[in-house]
């Protein structure tokens, strides 16, 4: 919810558990953005489930963004 709340109209896949997860982003707020700027947009949405020491995301082993 909070990619998307984020990145409005993105489609999200979230896959994972024991706080490692792969997260797949299509959206066409993607377009004419570096794969770079992309993941951070998506990272920027997660920020908050990865602070702190009871975070609930301790990692993202894969991440993929395209644009449709």
């Amino acid at each position: 919810t909070a990619i998307e709340n984020a990145i409005p109209g993105a489609e999200v896949s979230v896959n994972g558990a024991e706080g490692h997860f792969q997260i797949q982003v299509v959206s066409e707020a993607f377009a004419g953005k570096r794969i770079l700027e992309q993941q951070r947009m998506v990272y920027t949405a997660i920020t908050p489930f990865m602070s702190g020491s009871e975070a609930p995301v301790h990692a993202v082993d894969q991440l993929v963004t395209r644009v449709p």
